[in-house]
């Protein structure tokens, strides 16, 4: 029941997010000025935390439907098996998050 519950507001905390990213693409189109303090707000530390988070939310949505997946298969019905997959659910999102901004601040 938790995942289900975490799962909803993962879905929902990608809408917040989407509706930024087109933010962000509306001030790039409107001209310099837009653009440059889409930049600094993406880049100061209160934008880089909301895009840390839109990236969990994401990849959580994203490993939970990797879930639903499997059991697609009709593989991981078993009680312990069920909660070792949900258990695991945030602390996978979790370390690909990390992984995902490890990269992206290297190639950087």
């Amino acid at each position: 029941m938790a995942m289900s519950i975490a799962h909803r507001r993962a879905g929902l905390a990608l809408y917040g997010g989407t509706l930024l990213i087109a933010a962000w693409l509306i001030a790039a189109a409107s001209g310099r000025n837009a653009y440059d303090w889409a930049q600094w707000a993406a880049g100061s530390w209160l934008g880089l935390l909301v895009l840390f988070g839109y990236t969990y939310a994401l990849l959580h949505h994203m490993v939970g439907g990797v879930r639903h997946f499997i059991w697609d298969f009709g593989y991981g019905f078993e009680p312990e098996h069920r909660m070792n997959l949900a258990r695991m659910t945030p602390f996978v999102a979790g370390g690909l998050t990390l992984v995902a901004w490890i990269v992206g601040l290297a190639i950087r």
